[in-house]
């Protein structure tokens, strides 16, 4: 593909390539972080020349997932006969940039033509068209694949089941499988559930929600299908003002056909068109730039962390290098690559969670004080930690990978075992790194990032270990072991969401003994409604035009920044990654690593 990128925008030129790519399935999902983007793209007219739409990035996970989201916003009257200049909106994890999608010129916008007039607050400022009159069809791409039908069919019957979508609302699956409406409803009627409180009209809702999804096979590459997918479109709209959302559950290879295919013959001809992608999108800094990314993040983790910073007094003064010693971001999977071996072949553990969420999660943490809740502001202050940190060092990283094991009667395959992975892959499963934000705050205190597969746990949390207490009384009860003396804040999104606190205290009782116990806030003792799926987070914000969770394209390119050196240089001498045992612990040269940084680490994987 022939791309040209200036300032923040992309432009793909009319000779790249439309080939089709996978199928459906085969996309790698984690039990993580939901990183998405939102690409909104405003239309204003130009001269002529063909205007193509570029797709957005998005990161798939299992609970956490890690998606990226092109929420490509934009009316086109009579689509076919005009260009068209697109405004790129974004949000609170996303900027306003523009995009430049012609075949011959690259066209500078001066800023003083781009004029955009705040709406809600948290809001991408698109038209106001979800009015009674207006329309909303969802176009599932890749739907008969794993990941649309155990995710994201049903985080659109929660959504659903929780009236939360409009009234007038279609489901179209759209894949290259041939199959009838009728087969696609029963195939996606064994992963919907009414987990939410089991209510009593839980068939009744079911019935409901399935007579609204249909089906429409078609190539991803051909444009003839795409128009005939817009016939059906808008005999399911009738009439009313069209919004369209685009949910690619396919490979990142087929993006762009897709999305410039959707955008020539299955756009919105009044209302919006919205697209959201899964990720990885892109190798490293030169190939995300491509195409612009933006990520969105839909665990509760990232909201909690901002109230539990900014609206506890306690924490303020102790948010920093005077009391912190370090800080553990912590990812575990108990599974590995089995089945999605090739996907996660060309990218590694790396690119799929540490550069992409857990680095957003580190700034997030990191950050000073914004000026406001508003989007641009909590990304501003998140640019300004990713970018006083130095690219990561080769001395500060251990990596590995999973082996094959057997535990009586069952064995687990190693990562090369994989009949998809190319024997002597040297692909890191696991990583750990060592990072430092150089600023006034955090000067000299450890990030330590932690991601494997095939652990003995499957975790996410952030693990913030506080300094000694100075000329501790008590020090002499905790023997040698001083470690055991110092106060943890932990901020758990799975297994069970939580935050606790350890405290030392005494044990009741004659004589003086210690004892080291947790405040603890368990979500699912304190609150028993259960949280809604990320997914369902995600398509909600995409829908809602919610800026508040999406990460701007130059948060991203501030990550790569920090990673693509190590990946090249990784990559280059072909480090040999060490060796663990499925459902251990991890490499054992993370605790070295640890203790080069004066971490106290335990193996929570």
């Amino acid at each position: 593909m022939d791309c040209k990128v200036f300032g923040k925008g992309l432009r793909i030129r009319d000779g790249a390539s439309c080939n089709g790519g996978g199928g459906g399935g085969g996309l790698a999902y984690s039990a993580v972080a939901i990183s998405c983007m939102a690409v909104c793209l405003s239309s204003c007219s130009l001269s002529s020349s063909t205007s193509y739409l570029a797709p957005y990035n998005l990161s798939h996970h299992e609970n956490l997932a890690t998606r990226v989201c092109f929420s490509c916003d934009y009316v086109d009257h009579g689509r076919t006969n005009q260009s068209r200049r697109f405004a790129l909106k974004a949000s609170i994890v996303q900027p306003l940039n523009a995009v430049s999608l012609h075949a011959d010129t690259v066209v500078h916008t001066p800023a003083a033509e781009h004029v955009e007039i705040p709406a809600k607050e948290g809001y991408i400022p698109f038209f106001d068209s979800d009015t009674e009159e207006s329309a909303l069809s969802i176009i599932v791409i890749g739907a008969s694949g794993d990941l649309a039908r155990k995710k994201i069919f049903p985080a659109l019957f929660a959504l659903f089941y929780e009236d939360r979508l409009p009234e007038n609302f279609t489901i179209i699956g759209y894949a290259r499988t041939i199959m009838t409406t009728e087969q696609l409803r029963n195939m996606i009627s064994t992963t919907l559930t009414c987990r939410i409180d089991m209510r009593e009209n839980c068939d009744e809702k079911m019935d409901q929600f399935l007579k609204r999804c249909f089906y429409h096979s078609g190539q991803y590459s051909s444009e003839e299908h795409f128009f005939e997918l817009d016939r059906k479109l808008k005999e399911k709209e009738a009439g009313r003002q069209s919004n369209r959302l685009f949910y690619l559950a396919i490979p990142p290879n087929m993006f762009v056909d897709v999305v410039r295919c959707a955008r020539r013959r299955a756009s919105s001809e009044d209302g919006w068109t919205r697209v959201i992608v899964e990720k990885p999108f892109g190798r490293d800094l030169e190939s995300s730039r491509e195409l612009e990314i933006d990520h969105h993040l839909g665990e509760e983790l990232v909201e909690n962390l901002l109230v539990l910073r900014f609206s506890n007094l306690v924490f303020g003064p102790l948010w920093s290098r005077n009391y912190i010693r370090n800080v553990q971001f912590i990812f575990s999977e108990d599974s590995g690559t089995e089945g999605r071996g090739r996907y996660f072949d060309n990218y590694g553990i790396i690119r799929d969670i540490m550069q992409n969420h857990l680095l957003q999660i580190l700034a997030l943490f990191a950050m000073e004080t914004p000026v406001s809740l508003d989007a641009e502001d909590i990304r501003n202050e998140k640019v300004k930690v990713l970018r006083s940190m130095k690219p990561v060092k080769l001395e500060d990283v251990v990596v590995g990978q999973y082996k094959g094991c057997c535990e009586g009667d069952t064995s687990y395959p190693g990562y090369t075992d994989d009949p998809s992975v190319s024997d002597g892959s040297l692909t890191p499963t696991f990583t750990a790194a060592t990072l430092f934000v150089n600023n006034a705050r955090w000067d000299g205190v450890p990030f330590l990032m932690i991601a494997g597969k095939a652990l003995q746990s499957k975790r996410a949390e952030i693990r913030v270990q506080f300094k000694h207490v100075p000329g501790n009384l008590y020090n002499k009860k905790f023997g040698t072991d001083l470690g055991q003396a110092t106060n943890e804040l932990v901020i758990r999104v799975q297994p069970d969401e939580a935050i606790y606190l350890k405290i030392n205290n005494k044990v009741p009782g004659l004589g003086m003994r210690l004892d080291r116990s947790d405040l603890n806030l368990l979500f699912k003792a304190r609150y028993p409604r259960e949280s809604p799926d990320a997914y369902e987070r995600l398509v909600l914000d995409a829908i809602e035009g919610e800026r508040r969770s999406f990460i701007r394209s130059d948060e991203l390119d501030a990550a790569w920044e920090i990673f693509t050196p190590l990946l090249k240089e990784v990559e280059k001498k072909k480090i040999a990654p060490e060796l663990y045992t499925y459902g251990s612990s991890g490499p054992v040269g993370v605790h070295y690593l640890a203790a080069k940084h004066n971490v106290r680490y335990e193996d929570y994987c």
